[in-house]
């Protein structure tokens, strides 16, 4: 069902007005929906900084746009780690050095269905430390400079977040004892938007209405990130599966993120993403949200347990 607000197509990027003098950071983008995003932003005069692991496959992605868009495109990039968070650190002080404004963060960077359990060299679960906590700790260290931009947080989530366990596996959250390459996942996804959700309340309780964050996903489109990290079986179904019309393309899978990104009069409680069959794809709008999503307890009892393994305490 498409939503109401947008009409029967839903939002597209054709509702974006002139962007320039806005600056956005993309974590992950030089791939996929990120590099798409990072694109489509470019069209409209932004200003785009990708965080990305890879410094080799980030020069490419920039000579790319820079052809596409001429060589005045504002676009670079700075090296960034997730997995690590001296890594992220390193990369937060180089954004606060060298980015006077942000107007939106877009959390887009994610590693899925890795077939065996790997660790991050901080000693997370590589799923978990890359999904979520290396993207709490880069928020928390950006904070400031959101907050002063009136800008914005954008958490790029998944369906997944409604399959496996539904909750936090607190007692174990590294997986040792039942490792699952979907329901880790699933773990993680459904983390970061705990994260979203409960950062919401806390900027809304610290009466800090400057900074605005929003949840989406990109539902089912085609994209490298189970092509480099599931196991052989995951790959094979999944490109079988990206023949069908239940995947859209990376650029679709890239609307709702731009959409939380610069769209006004957007819901901060929910969940944005496309709204057609199973809500893998079709017109992007506001989605079904599910309410373990934003379990209070959970949320609160993740907060506190990632401010202590990010090292990071959020003043709020």
């Amino acid at each position: 069902m498409a939503d109401k607000t947008f009409g029967p197509n839903g939002w597209t990027p054709e509702r974006l007005g002139n962007l320039q003098g806005k600056t956005y950071l993309i974590t992950g983008a030089n791939a996929g929906a990120g590099f798409q995003a990072a694109r489509t932003l470019l069209t409209k005069g932004a200003r785009v900084v990708m965080l990305n692991r890879s410094a080799e496959k980030s020069q490419t992605a920039v000579a790319e746009l820079r052809q596409e868009f001429g060589v005045g495109a504002d676009v670079s990039f700075i090296r960034m780690d997730l997995a690590s968070l001296a890594s992220v650190r390193d990369a937060a002080a180089e954004v606060l050095k060298t980015v006077p404004q942000i107007d939106a963060l877009m959390c887009n960077a994610a590693i899925a269905q890795v077939p065996k359990q790997k660790l991050t060299v901080d000693g997370f679960e590589s799923m978990l430390g890359t999904n979520h906590y290396g993207h709490f700790l880069l928020s928390g260290l950006l904070i400031e400079r959101i907050e002063a931009s009136k800008g914005r947080i954008v958490i790029v989530s998944s369906l997944g977040y409604n399959m496996g366990i539904r909750t936090i596996q607190f007692d174990d959250m590294n997986w040792n004892k039942n490792y699952h390459q979907n329901k880790t996942y699933s773990q993680s996804k459904l983390a970061q938007m705990m994260f979203g959700y409960e950062l919401q309340d806390r900027l809304s309780a610290a009466g800090k209405t400057g900074v605005e964050v929003y949840v989406c996903h990109p539902g089912s489109s085609r994209t490298s990130l189970i092509t480099s990290s599931g196991n052989l079986m995951t790959r094979i179904a999944f490109r079988l599966m990206s023949l069908s019309p239940m995947v859209q393309s990376a650029e679709k899978g890239s609307w709702p993120e731009v959409m939380c990104a610069t769209e006004g009069g957007l819901e901060q409680r929910a969940l944005y993403g496309p709204t057609g069959r199973a809500e893998f794809v079709g017109p992007v709008g506001k989605g079904t949200l599910h309410p373990h999503a934003y379990d209070k307890t959970a949320m609160e009892q993740l907060w506190t347990i990632s401010e202590e393994a990010t090292g990071f305490n959020w003043s709020l």
